[in-house]
């Protein structure tokens, strides 16, 4: 086997250098290809866990701060140009190059996600031989895609799941959704636990005295008044995420309730651009704030009353965990993958997908009646706590790899060859997710 040294290394690095570069390793390596350093963030502390645990682990995706960050954590993180658009000309340099690097390592797991890196990494990973393919399927964008672009995506989530041997949902309605559209078998696709890629890191996000203290300070460095309701939103600014219809909901409630907030973190994106006039009343509204794209929206949380999430199609919302952990109380539109972590009035309150109207009821409904959202708002931080740690996630991803590498009778990690090893059961990982 082989592993490039620990750091931070451009792909040219590899291709080039690589005799100087690589290195013999008796570890089994898991190989992770995402396209954007985005994604990498939403991976952090599974990596040196899985390290920890045995593992030689390197990442691969575009260039970013998120990338480098990984490489703190004592990861192998390789830089890789990948639009995230169809670019043909390029997309087939991008393959060639995983190609190549792939030869290079040699990795025992490639583990793939989001479309562009699901399809070229699982391709790239089929010519090398890679004896253990994982495609981790994080959303389905075809489902708010219409048209030509439809067909295409379909087609590449079908490709990347039939190169791989595993295909692990993030929730179990992403996986009931991915049969019925026949991307892959029930034999084939997996959830592991409750579902999610990463969990949530409950302490980090939770109401913390410090935490309640600062916001105050937060508001009003954002303009709100001290007792105006705030409603928050977190995530892309564009047309699937539901913008339209939370603008429409907003628009409605600020006559009952004057001082009303509407809180955004996120962007406005050229890819399912909102209609002009939502985006020009984003902007113009004075009691709408636009904080941008934010790295840690925990101090968020706490200056927000209620979180949305009118998303017409999701893997597994983080942000619902994030605010679960926060105390918040969520209202969300019930579509794929937030419906797994969203039970209706038990952790938080479900209107129809697209309906605006169901969206300003439920929302209403959170500010004006304080026990029913105190009480929703505790059922989701206690079922977080249960079920999403992030502890459980990477101990369950990591007993999935040992499971594979046993089936393919490959060299286990170093901390589990000893004689008497167990194998540790997870959760309810069960036929059914099988």
């Amino acid at each position: 086997m082989s592993a490039p040294k620990t750091g931070h290394w451009h792909v040219h690095d590899i291709l080039q250098h690589g005799s100087k570069i690589v290195m013999s390793s008796s570890r089994p390596m898991v190989l992770n290809v995402v396209t954007a350093s985005c994604t990498v963030r939403a991976l952090q502390g599974q990596l040196p866990y899985l390290r920890d645990r045995g593992f030689d682990v390197v990442v691969i995706s575009s260039a970013g701060k998120n990338l480098e960050a990984a490489s703190v954590e004592g990861v192998t993180t390789i830089e890789m140009p990948m639009a995230r658009d169809i670019a043909v000309l390029s997309d087939l340099v991008t393959l060639w190059c995983l190609y190549r690097v792939m030869r290079a390592l040699r990795p025992t797991i490639t583990n793939v996600g989001t479309p562009k890196a699901g399809l070229l990494g699982g391709i790239a990973a089929w010519l090398s031989g890679v004896p253990c393919r994982f495609f981790t399927l994080r959303g389905l964008r075809f489902e708010t895609t219409k048209g030509l672009m439809r067909w295409i995506l379909v087609g590449a989530d079908h490709l990347s799941c039939r190169l791989a041997h595993r295909v692990v949902c993030v929730s179990k309605s992403l996986r009931d959704k991915a049969l019925a559209s026949g991307l892959t078998s029930p034999e084939k696709a997996v959830v592991l636990g409750s579902g999610s890629s990463n969990g949530v890191d409950v302490s980090h996000f939770e109401t913390t005295p410090l935490m309640t203290g600062r916001a105050p300070e937060l508001r009003s460095k954002l303009g709100i008044p001290s007792l105006a309701p705030v409603v928050g939103f977190v995530g892309r600014l564009t047309r699937d995420k539901g913008i339209p219809e939370l603008v429409k909901a907003f628009l409605q409630l600020s006559h009952q309730f004057p001082d009303l907030r509407l809180l955004l973190l996120g962007l406005f994106e050229d890819e399912d651009p909102l209609p002009g006039e939502i985006r020009k009343c984003l902007q113009e509204h004075r009691h709408v704030i636009l904080a941008g794209l934010i790295d840690d929206p925990a101090p968020y949380y706490a200056a927000m009353d209620v979180l949305v999430l009118p998303s017409h199609r999701e893997g597994l919302p983080n942000v619902v965990l994030e605010a679960n952990a926060a105390g918040i109380p969520v209202a969300a539109a019930r579509a794929t993958g937030t419906v797994d972590v969203v039970i209706h009035g038990e952790t938080g309150l479900l209107f129809p997908v697209g309906d605006g109207a169901g969206l300003a009821e439920a929302v209403r409904m959170l500010l004006t009646d304080k026990v029913l959202a105190a009480k929703l708002a505790q059922g989701a931080r206690d079922r977080v706590l249960r079920e999403f740690r992030q502890e459980q996630v990477w101990e369950a991803l990591s007993q999935e790899y040992l499971r594979f590498l046993r089936t393919r009778g490959l060299p286990l990690p170093m901390t589990h060859r000893q004689k008497g090893a167990v194998e540790r059961p997870f959760g309810n990982i069960t036929s059914e997710t099988y």
